[in-house]
């Protein structure tokens, strides 16, 4: 089989599949979202603190391989690494909540390297 361009995501596990900017923005939504329901979309955090009112913060750090297949002519199960490109991706979220464990605020950043 010839492929002209490929490429896969390798995540470390479902839930780091799952942290992405989309599944950020329709899962969490400030005043709404508990602490229990971000648990269960993308898992435990990476790091939590607390800020300077002593409210919870919560952050996590995701990281996945791409690889593609740049050459124009390449097998889908077998190609020389001339062919091959890797990049990474790297997503941040950052939580906070409220007193009563609620969404309070959240900013997420992505890159690409």
């Amino acid at each position: 089989m010839l492929l002209t361009s490929c490429s896969t995501i390798e995540p470390v596990s479902d839930r780091n599949s799952a942290l992405t900017q989309g599944n950020v923005q329709m899962n969490l939504e400030v005043g709404k979202t508990s602490k229990s329901t971000v648990l269960e979309k993308f898992g435990a955090p990476n790091i939590t603190t607390r800020d300077g009112s002593g409210r919870e913060v919560w952050t996590y750090q995701r990281a996945g391989q791409v690889s593609q297949v740049n050459s124009g002519y390449g097998v889908l199960f077998y190609a020389n690494s001339a062919g091959f490109e890797n990049t990474s991706r790297m997503i941040t979220l950052i939580i906070k909540f409220d007193e009563n464990d609620i969404i309070s605020d959240f900013r997420s950043r992505s890159s690409n390297f």
